[in-house]
């Protein structure tokens, strides 16, 4: 009963909406002596490229005759430009200067303010 079953990648859009991606039948075949014990067998897909930036949460689903068991579903957000690291060198080395010019200026203007 449980040897033939459906595997179902879908995602769920920002709208709520259900798109498929893909969908197989699976028929398995038990090994003699493992009979009647339950057994957790992975399945992956990889899903390339992304359509359409297409941010949403993605869950695999798989159905028997009457039972369905979904996954928590992975959520990817997908950008056109794609993932750019965010450096912060130059505003810390532009901080940086700022601050040695300024004490810098202190210093002489105290040099200068002790000599009078």
């Amino acid at each position: 009963k449980y040897t033939t079953f459906t595997i179902v990648y879908y995602w769920i859009n920002s709208l709520g909406q259900k798109n498929d991606i893909y969908h197989r039948l699976e028929n398995v075949a038990i090994p003699s002596g493992k009979e009647n014990k339950t057994v957790t067998v992975p399945y992956n897909h990889r899903i390339t490229p992304l359509e359409n930036s297409s941010s949403g949460t993605y869950y695999c689903k798989v159905m028997w005759d009457s039972i369905q068991k979904m996954g928590n579903g992975v959520f990817v957000l997908a950008r056109s430009t794609g993932y750019t690291e965010t450096s912060y060198g130059w505003e810390i080395l532009v901080t940086f200067t700022v601050l040695l010019a300024t004490l810098s200026i202190a210093a002489t203007a105290l040099l200068l303010w002790k000599r009078k």
